[in-house]
């Protein structure tokens, strides 16, 4: 099988999120989830995709940490189709469905951007008690008047949202004071299971005028992930809860910066796009696409 190391949303080596990248001979079958879950600890990135084509032309992607199977990752998609290009397997100009355990989605290619649909938005509640919010500041290292951010005089809560992977959204005062989170990784990781999330995106927003919608932190410990350079369903699901706070309007698109705090800068561009559903009676359909550009830092072969 082959292998890549992927730097994704980037422009440059070494910036962004590493993952890895394992491309299935044609009619190959995937090996024992097992192995993958071994390949992907050996390998030691946060997420290891294995790609198998079908014989419609789309792709089947299965996602690994070093210690579990998700759903889907969106820099481990970037990186998928990084090297699917390299390889000539996927062309510009083109959209390409793609089967993954959150569902099918279509990714493009264009101009050397990267574009992958998100999973439908899920709410799955807010965190607005005040006994879970001075839990949840105490394992992040934060006080509660931390995360007492008001925009047009309302008061912006915690809340646990999906676009593929389910995060707590914790919104932080400034980006001084999400610089500074420093969580207790273990009591992190207790709280998200119990919380049923993969873990923690807390954001700061951008200056009035610039170019940054927000920047961001991500910590997943109970994945085995203390900290994340760059996530595109995290970034998805921040698109999401901005919308529903009434901070994005239909069209709008964002930039978020994540990976400063571990020297790996990342850029993540998003687009909401809402329209009505074709039965008049259902509610409307929200389209979320995360996108990016992805770097090779090397390839080779894998004997399994």
């Amino acid at each position: 099988m082959e292998f890549y190391i992927v730097d994704a949303f980037t422009e440059t080596l070494f910036g962004g999120n590493p993952a890895g990248v394992v491309l299935l001979s044609p009619g190959e079958e995937y090996p024992s989830d097992e192995v993958m879950k071994r390949t992907a600890a050996e390998l030691r990135y946060s997420e290891t995709v294995f790609i198998r084509q079908k014989m419609d032309g789309g792709f089947r992607l299965r996602y690994f940490t070093p210690t579990d199977e998700v759903d889907l990752c969106g820099h481990a998609t970037i990186g998928a189709f990084s090297a699917l290009c390299k390889r000539d397997h996927v062309s510009a100009g083109k959209s390409y469905l793609c089967e993954t355990l959150a569902g099918r989605i279509s990714v493009s290619v264009e101009n050397g951007l990267i574009t992958m649909d998100m999973a439908t938005p899920e709410e799955r509640g807010t965190i607005d008690k005040e006994s879970a919010l001075e839990e949840l500041c105490r394992i992040m290292d934060l006080s509660v008047q931390d995360i007492e951010v008001f925009v047009k005089g309302k008061r912006l809560y915690p809340e646990i949202i999906s676009t593929g992977l389910p995060d707590i959204l914790l919104p932080v005062v400034s980006r001084r004071k999400l610089e500074r989170i420093r969580p207790d990784h273990l009591a992190l990781a207790a709280l998200s299971q119990r919380y049923g999330v993969t873990g923690v995106h807390a954001f700061s927003f951008g200056e009035i005028g610039g170019d940054v919608t927000a920047y961001c932190r991500n910590f997943a410990p109970a994945f085995g992930i203390k900290e994340e350079a760059a996530t595109g369903t995290s970034n998805g699901a921040l698109t999401y809860y901005l919308y529903k706070n009434d901070l994005l309007k239909n069209g709008d698109s964002c930039l978020f910066i994540q990976g400063e705090s571990m020297g790996r800068p990342s850029r993540i561009v998003s687009a909401i796009n809402v329209r009505p559903a074709e039965d008049e009676t259902r509610p409307p359909v929200i389209d979320i696409r995360i996108g990016g550009s992805g770097v090779i830092l090397a390839e080779g072969e894998i004997h399994i």
